[in-house]
């Protein structure tokens, strides 16, 4: 199925569970990253995903198929102050940014990871902001490469440690121009 046939909607309040178990199951299953034994309070997030959406300018969006199953989740956040992780990302100005993103096993490779970035790129540039900030772990590697060829940068000062973890900071900048003015390019 292509990406075509996919719908990025927020999700709805009875598909939060579904969600939360998807993306329990994505992360669980990524080789090096650590267990639900590991990080029960993390896990415990993924698996209540919808109660994010309480946070003010936070969205969880969904790819649904024209059958109407949850393909790929993601977290969109307008206000930093709520981005949820550590490091410097929550003192960002002029900056949204996801986190969480997971996408079926079943679906991968149809694009559905890229419409939802490519969804929350259009909010944060509709609320008018300059840059879109995520992180991700080694674990993930594979999305490195999608995040980079979209224009997602790494960003050294975002980086930081969870515990054992090292989450790697990346800036999409919307405003490419106006960073070139104020002289932040990488």
């Amino acid at each position: 199925m292509s990406d075509a046939h996919y719908t990025i909607r927020n999700a709805q309040p009875e598909e939060f569970e579904e969600t939360g178990k998807l993306l329990v199951q994505v992360y669980s299953s990524l080789k090096d990253f650590p267990s639900p034994s590991e990080m029960p309070d993390y896990y415990n997030m993924l698996a209540n995903v919808g109660l994010l959406t309480q946070n003010p300018g936070t969205e969880l969006l969904v790819a649904v198929s024209p059958s109407g199953d949850v393909a790929g989740a993601v977290v969109y956040i307008s206000d930093m102050q709520y981005y949820g992780s550590g490091g410097t990302a929550t003192q960002e100005n002029n900056a949204s940014g996801f986190r969480l993103l997971g996408v079926a096993p079943s679906t991968r490779g149809h694009g559905v990871g890229r419409l939802l970035i490519d969804a929350c790129i259009q909010k944060a540039r509709e609320a008018k902001q300059q840059q879109v900030i995520i992180h991700t772990t080694k674990a993930m590697q594979t999305v490195w490469k999608i995040y980079e060829n979209m224009g997602f940068k790494q960003s050294t000062d975002l980086n930081f440690w969870h515990g054992n973890l090292e989450l790697f900071g990346f800036r999409f900048f919307l405003c490419l121009n106006l960073c070139r003015q104020i002289g932040f390019l990488l």
